[in-house]
């Protein structure tokens, strides 16, 4: 059962290390490049936990509201690449604002605690996966050439004509 002290340290986690964060990176860049997002809720997904990195795997669990579960048909995609993909109902613990006396947890001042039905999807993806696709990142990124404009010669006869020298009382 998922909480939300899970997901604060999984964030304090990803943001407190550079390794982190940019694996994670990585990881969202091949379901970008293999069009996982084209296929309904994809995007929507929150990092529950990870990455979790093994020899040859990272892996990560991502939570969406059970009423927008992803599409299958994305992990289906994702399979094609050596991907595992496994999808499961759980529930989020979740603390009630506190509008009513009834919101309160007897003997606390603490708001209620709800379970809210959730869809985990953990997805494992290859490192060399990873690191192909990265690689062909950076090689589209240096064939890129950053064009300047030229910038024009002025020679001194084109001074005159550029800034015409403004006569006193001329107004």
């Amino acid at each position: 059962m998922a909480d939300i002290k899970t997901i604060i340290s999984t964030i304090e986690n990803v943001y407190g290390s550079n390794n982190a964060l940019n694996t994670l990176k990585d990881y969202e860049r091949v379901l970008d490049e293999l069009g996982v997002y084209v296929y309904e809720n994809w995007e929507d997904g929150e990092l529950l936990a990870g990455p979790q990195e093994e020899k040859y795997y990272v892996s990560c669990q991502w939570m969406w509201p059970e009423k927008k579960m992803p599409n299958p048909k994305g992990g289906q995609r994702l399979l094609d690449y050596g991907c595992k993909v496994t999808f499961k109902k759980d529930e989020l613990k979740k603390v009630r604002r506190i509008k009513t006396p009834d919101d309160i947890r007897p003997g606390t001042k603490k708001g209620k605690i709800d379970l809210e039905p959730i869809w985990i999807v953990e997805i494992t993806i290859p490192k060399k996966l990873m690191f192909d696709i990265d690689k062909g990142y950076r090689g589209l990124e240096s064939n890129t050439k950053d064009y300047k404009t030229p910038t024009p010669k002025i020679d001194s006869s084109d001074e005159a004509i550029a800034a015409p020298e403004q006569t006193a009382g001329a107004e």
